[in-house]
């Protein structure tokens, strides 16, 4: 860890896409940073990981599901001041299984016309332009 003690954190966001055009998004729990906002499920990245074997990972732990096929959307870098993180964000564009929230998370199927309805993360926002540009 450097001198100036702020946290890096690479984070594999997966931007999960429904056969029928919507988007899984989760709900953080209260008690975490930027709890009670809407999110993109994934989570850090470790060391020895490539970014799918993260997505996989953490795709598999949160959700109950197996990624398939996968291809990248947006790179964010967003400043929280304690922390710096880096979201690799992909498009997880096939999967199999059935999503169910592992750890207790709401999860809710949404337009990318209703993305605008739900509250993000603030380093979420670009992830959220990015898709509307892409999708409408």
């Amino acid at each position: 860890m450097g001198g100036s003690g702020i946290k890096h954190i690479h984070v594999a966001v997966g931007v999960i896409l429904g056969a029928d055009g919507r988007i899984l998004l989760a709900k953080r729990p209260e008690h975490l940073h930027m709890g009670g906002r809407w999110e993109f499920p994934g989570g850090k990245v470790e060391e020895d990981e490539s970014i799918q074997q993260a997505m996989a990972r953490e795709l598999k732990e949160e959700l109950d599901i197996d990624v398939k096929a996968m291809e990248p959307l947006i790179e964010v870098r967003h400043d929280y001041g304690d922390k710096q993180v880096f979201l690799d964000t992909w498009c997880i564009t096939e999967f199999e299984g059935i999503e169910r929230g592992v750890e207790g998370q709401e999860l809710a199927w949404v337009s990318v016309a209703e993305l605008s309805e739900y509250r993000f993360p603030d380093a979420n926002q670009p992830i959220v332009t990015a898709l509307q540009a892409r999708l409408s």
